[in-house]
């Protein structure tokens, strides 16, 4: 019988370790090869890890909540060679047809077809027999007797942090594993001790209600919202802007029973126009080769909140969809981004970035660029305010627009007219949408 194990695959991200958050098979299920078996957490979303061999699973090599390392074994699978009786005659054939139909359901660089995408096809990595169980599964041992079993560096560096010893921590995960549950259950047990020299603050002198690792998703955002701070001389400007005719339009037009793309949708379109009026606030800033980066197409980020935090997943190709288009990816894009389903791609190649902060009923924002972007342009809510128009006092829709950018690229004269050409649309969209 030969046993295949497959590691844990360079996610694309510059990571190099993932939390199992759930594994999708157990030890004796049947696998074919692109079937998923296992969502992994990285720092930008959740992903669905498929396996490149098929067969029995012999081992999952991790507890769900525990970090494993690129490279390191993540499922070992029993060639299929011995079990072809057991396994659904159709079942090889049907994920064959999502991998055609482009289902979604593979990560990139395994299982999609080579036509699905320019970039070269990576292959899994195997080891073709299983090192020493202390090598591969971090055992400490005493005159040779194991006294712990740790699998994740972030497990040992939260207890070293926390002036602990695993080894002096009991593991609850498989045969005896520590995981970082037990290390917390720990350091909380360690607390309870020495509650004055722990949990309380030496610069207020309060007491720590609570602390938070600041790991995962939540320190990648640290870092990148930091470095944009660190690195981006911005500015910002801002405009109120009259929504009145636009929400006219679409109430004409739901009246009259047609389709109505969402509000969001036609400020992504105008936004677009704004861009290609100005595509030097579509880019970034090269500071190695001391260039402005300019791109041909338009990948339009859209800020987006999550349980796990503030996301900003991007339309790709933006520039190339109508409004109704705009209006179903952009209702796509957020239900993904939200259920941890967001692509690799969405979330790291946008060129500017929507941020709708009116959704939770404030005003104004001057909101931080997503690094390496160059500018980010906010929407505040849309009230009723008392309005002159043509001389006239008026009940008007009226919200706030700010504008954010790098002043490196451009100056306030530029960014001011990118934002006419977004104001103006949305007050006049009539003459706009003609145009556009």
């Amino acid at each position: 019988m030969s046993t295949q194990i497959f590691t844990l695959p360079d996610l694309g991200e510059g990571l190099t370790e993932a939390e199992v958050v759930r594994w999708l098979v157990a030890v004796g299920d049947v696998v074919v090869v692109d079937q998923p078996v296992v969502e992994v957490e990285t720092a930008k979303s959740i992903v669905e890890v498929p396996s490149p061999y098929a067969g029995r699973v012999s081992e999952l090599h991790g507890e769900q909540g525990a970090a494993i390392d690129v490279g390191r074994p993540l499922i070992s699978i029993d060639a299929a060679g011995s079990h072809e009786s057991s396994i659904p005659a159709d079942a090889g054939e049907r994920h064959r047809e999502e991998e055609r139909a482009g289902s979604g359901n593979v990560l990139i660089g395994y299982g999609t077809p080579e036509s699905a995408g320019s970039g070269r096809r990576r292959r899994p990595r195997a080891i073709e027999s299983s090192p020493p169980v202390a090598a591969t599964q971090g055992i400490a041992a005493t005159g040779g007797q194991p006294v712990a079993r740790v699998t994740s560096p972030l497990v040992r560096r939260r207890a070293r942090e926390a002036g602990l010893s695993v080894r002096e921590i009991t593991g609850t995960g498989t045969d005896g594993l520590v995981t970082r549950r037990d290390v917390e259950a720990a350091i909380d047990a360690a607390g309870a001790d020495s509650t004055e020299r722990t949990n309380r603050s030496e610069r207020t002198g309060l007491d720590v209600a609570q602390r938070i690792p600041l790991t995962g998703f939540r320190k990648a955002v640290s870092t990148a919202l930091s470095r944009s701070r660190s690195e981006i001389p911005e500015a910002t400007v801002w405009v109120d802007v009259d929504f009145t005719e636009l929400f006219a339009i679409r109430a004409a037009a739901q009246a009259a029973g047609k389709s109505v793309p969402g509000l969001l949708a036609y400020l992504a379109r105008f936004t677009v126009a704004g861009l290609r009026a100005h595509p030097e606030l579509n880019g970034e800033v090269d500071t190695v080769n001391d260039e402005l980066v300019q791109y041909a197409g338009i990948n339009l980020g859209l800020a987006v909140q999550t349980d796990r935090g503030l996301l900003a997943p991007s339309v790709l190709d933006a520039h190339l969809l109508t409004t109704m288009e705009l209006d179903g990816e952009i209702r796509r894009l957020t239900a993904a981004a939200r259920d941890g389903r967001a692509t690799q791609a969405e979330l790291t190649g946008g060129t500017f970035t929507i941020n709708n902060y009116g959704g939770f009923n404030v005003d104004g924002s001057a909101a931080i660029i997503n690094h390496p972007q160059v500018a980010i342009l906010g929407f505040g809510r849309v009230i009723d305010r008392a309005w002159v128009v043509d001389g006239e006092l008026a009940v008007r829709k009226i919200a706030q627009m700010s504008f954010v950018f790098d002043h490196r690229v451009c100056d306030g004269g530029t960014a001011a007219g990118f934002m006419r050409v977004v104001a103006d649309a949305i007050e006049s969209p009539g003459s706009a949408i003609a145009h556009l």
